[in-house]
Parts: structure tokens; sequence; C-alpha cells
């Protein structure tokens, strides 16, 4: 699922991202550890998978960073 970069906190980690439907969902630093990012910015389009509440995100990362993932 695509979504914007809403709010991010550098010191903590945690943020908010605007789903392409127009919800706002909420990451927690943990979240932002795991995604091998070093920063986001407001606006910036990410990748996300949502949690079992729909309210929160679980993973978040850029397509073409991250384990799984090549840049082509």
């Amino acid at each position: 699922m695509q979504a914007s970069v809403h709010t991010f906190d550098p010191e903590t980690g945690n943020g908010s991202a605007l789903l392409d439907d127009g919800r706002e969902v909420t990451f927690a630093g943990e979240v932002f550890d795991r995604s091998a990012l070093r920063l986001l910015r407001p606006g910036q389009r990410i990748t996300v998978v949502l949690g079992a509440d729909g309210r929160s995100l679980t993973r978040l990362y850029v397509v073409g960073i991250g384990d799984d993932q090549t840049i082509r």
C-alpha cells in the first residue's frame, strides 16, 4: 500500500503517514528503526503495511531499499 509521510520526529522515530485514501495512520519508532531508512521527510512517498487494527503501520519502506528489495 502506498502512502505519504505526514509527520516524523527524528529523535524518537515516531510519525504518521497519509494513505492514498486520505486516512492518517501512525507508526512507532520501532517500525522506523526496522525500515533501514535514516530519515523521512513530509511528503515523501513510502510503501507501508497496516497492522490488524487498521490504524497503525507495522512496516514502512521505500521500494528499492530493504532486505528483500533491489534497486533497478
